[in-house]
């Protein structure tokens, strides 16, 4: 009994020392594990691209899609967005067809959705392509579109995605092939790009290739012998000023596959804010109406479950700064819904303690039998709930794995609570005879 009630100190303390960490570290402006809020709660900008893979192999459409969002990531970074959210996102397994690759970018605190586009637009897309000799040109007014622009430009494969650095160089004239002091762009590939590049000029000696930069043609040399020094000449008639924009651009990345903006949203601080008061509000309320029905209809064994529901929110809140999970409205619902699945299991457990109570059993060994007889229903409705949290997390979309990412992890957590943290409570009280004044704190209903 002593060691119990010792265990059962040392749970509160541990508690109460958690609760403290989750509250000093939040009113500390600087510390680096304040509550990581959502646009919908802090506002900003989100915006949604579709990436266009489909001239990529389909083995290097997920490493494409992983290096556009380093690309976007380095972008916003530049312009001192605070933690910009950049994920990829997959259309439906059940929509049919191929899986829409589509990139979401959240902007937290930039709330001009054209200042935005441009942050991300500025970026260009770097495009190697062979002029294929054997299309015909176009006739006078024919209009290029994209099935004769294909034929005509064959795809390389070589792309921004393999560029390792872009420099500024001024021509020297001569036998360059370049105007004397004429802007250029030096592009230096990486290891798979150099390769790449090799091969390609090894293979088309005599043919031209065109350099495309966001779709315009910036230049097109005729390949003389292979090239193996990895690197490759940009002149397209830029001024300095150009040159040294576009040289900051691609060494921030140049796009690996083409980008369409087709949604944006933008949700001002003061909506956020005033989402997440009410959020909080709509919280609050609600576990102290579940406090007062615990603590008169259970008595005694309702407030362990409240006591028992306090250290389940503070574990919560504490894993919400340490993984971090960012905090959405959605998020905050499916933590709300799993304090509800948290009380249900306390109450479950109580229902079958009455029972055992009423059948002349004492105290110990009704909270034996009542987690005892309880656990089985536990066990299955939670797990089936987790099921369900990893199912929505696996095929949702943004919005609905920030409620399944809380629900889940609070169902995990509030078994731990409602086995482990109540039933030692309930167990530091002892060994008492269920009559008087025991009975009464122990027993539940209006009688």
């Amino acid at each position: 009994m002593f060691k119990v009630r010792i265990i059962t100190l040392v749970i509160l303390v541990a508690a109460a020392g958690v609760g403290y960490f989750s509250y000093s570290s939040e009113i500390n402006e600087e510390s680096r594990f304040q509550f990581k809020l959502g646009l919908d709660l802090a506002g900003g900008t989100h915006l949604v691209y579709k990436a266009d893979t489909s001239e990529l192999p389909a083995s290097d459409v997920s490493t494409s899609m992983d290096t556009l969002r380093d690309v976007i990531e380095r972008r916003t970074n530049l312009f001192g967005v605070s933690e910009p959210m950049v994920q990829i996102e997959k259309s439906s397994v059940f929509a049919g067809g191929e899986r829409e690759q589509r990139l979401i970018v959240e902007l937290p605190g930039v709330t001009d959705i054209s200042e935005a586009v441009r942050i991300i637009g500025e970026t260009p897309l770097l495009e190697f392509r062979l002029v294929n000799q054997d299309v015909e040109p176009l006739a006078e007014g024919e209009e290029l579109t994209q099935e004769i622009f294909d034929a005509m430009f064959t795809s390389t494969d070589l792309t921004g995605r393999y560029l390792d650095r872009a420099a500024l160089e001024f021509g020297q004239g001569g036998t360059s092939g370049h105007v004397q002091n004429e802007p250029i762009v030096r592009l230096d590939f990486n290891r798979d790009g150099g390769d790449l590049f090799a091969s390609i000029t090894k293979e088309n000696v005599g043919r031209t290739l065109a350099i495309f930069l966001d779709g315009d043609l910036k230049s097109a040399p005729v390949i003389n012998e292979e090239i193996t020094g990895g690197s490759a000449i940009v002149s397209g008639g830029f001024t300095p000023q150009e040159a040294r924009d576009l040289v900051r651009n691609l060494n921030l990345g140049a796009l690996p596959v083409p980008i369409e903006l087709i949604s944006t949203q933008t949700i001002g601080a003061s909506l956020g804010k005033d989402a997440l008061d009410k959020g909080v509000q709509a919280g609050m309320f609600g576990l102290i109406a579940v406090a007062i029905f615990l603590l008169v209809w259970y008595r005694l064994p309702g407030l362990v479950a409240v006591i028992s529901l306090t250290v389940y929110i503070i574990i919560m809140l504490a894993l919400f700064k340490l993984i971090p999970v960012t905090l959405t409205a959605a998020g905050l619902a499916g933590f709300l819904l799993s304090i509800g699945m948290a009380v249900d299991a306390n109450v479950l457990i109580f229902e079958r303690m009455r029972e055992e109570l009423k059948a002349g059993s004492d105290t110990e060994s009704s909270t034996h039998n009542g987690f005892k007889r309880a656990w089985l229903s536990i066990r299955d409705g939670n797990i089936s709930s987790i099921i369900t949290a990893i199912i929505l997390f696996w095929f949702g979309t943004s919005l609905v794995k920030g409620f399944a990412l809380t629900f889940g992890i609070g169902i995990i957590i509030s078994m731990f609570t409602a086995i482990t943290v109540s039933r030692t409570f309930l167990y530091a009280f002892g060994k008492l005879e269920n009559r008087g004044v025991i009975k009464f704190l122990f027993g539940s209903g209006i009688k």
